[in-house]
């Protein structure tokens, strides 16, 4: 069944200077600084070409951080899951440790106000990203590499929610130490040793 096209049909190269626009203004300023309108001036569109891919600035940001954030945090599968995973979490805690990591913050914090913006940043990446992880560590656990028994689920929740705690309570930094002692201490409950040291 063919999609119906109302007005003129999207341009990749406008959706992704509205993103780049986005993630511009993003780095000197938090989500509630900038609106619609701002973006729009930076981007040279009108607000009516934003609002014809996005239904709010919440779920406008939220692209624009997932457009960056996944080109600079892969999860290099290529490597093998011991490996791959250990790379990915190194690069994630590097991002967030910067203003990346700051815009999250602030995407979570608009989340406990209005829902549907969690909702949305569940459903446009999280779901995703979790899903790579854990097709990743699954495959880790049929190798017989780690137990057999090991919950994926709860694994993940162990490697992954340590960035966010120090995140959003900031009581501890995102830093190389913490990426390198963290995953150690993952593997070496794991049974394995992180051959990247």
């Amino acid at each position: 069944m063919q999609e119906k096209s109302l007005g003129r049909p999207r341009s990749e190269a406008t959706r992704l200077q509205i993103l780049n626009s986005t993630i511009k203004l993003l780095h000197e300023n938090s989500i509630q600084a900038i609106s619609i309108e701002a973006i729009a001036k930076e981007a040279g569109v009108s607000k009516a070409t934003i609002y014809r891919w996005w239904d709010s600035k919440a779920l406008l940001v939220i692209d624009a951080f997932i457009e960056n954030h996944l080109l600079k945090t892969p999860l290099p599968i290529e490597l093998g899951p011991k490996k791959a995973i250990a790379a990915h979490f190194r690069t994630l805690v590097e991002q967030f440790s910067g203003w990346p990591g700051r815009i999250l913050a602030q995407i979570i914090a608009e989340g406990q106000s209005d829902p549907s913006v969690l909702r949305a940043f569940r459903e446009r990446f999280h779901y995703g990203r979790r899903a790579i992880v854990k097709e990743t560590l699954e495959e880790w656990k049929r190798s017989g590499e780690i137990p057999s028994d090991t919950d994926v689920e709860s694994l993940m929740d162990i490697i992954y929610s340590a960035v966010y705690m120090r995140l959003l309570v900031g009581h501890a930094p995102l830093n190389e130490e913490f990426a390198k002692s963290h995953i150690d201490y993952i593997y070496h409950l794991l049974g394995v040793t992180n051959s990247e040291n």
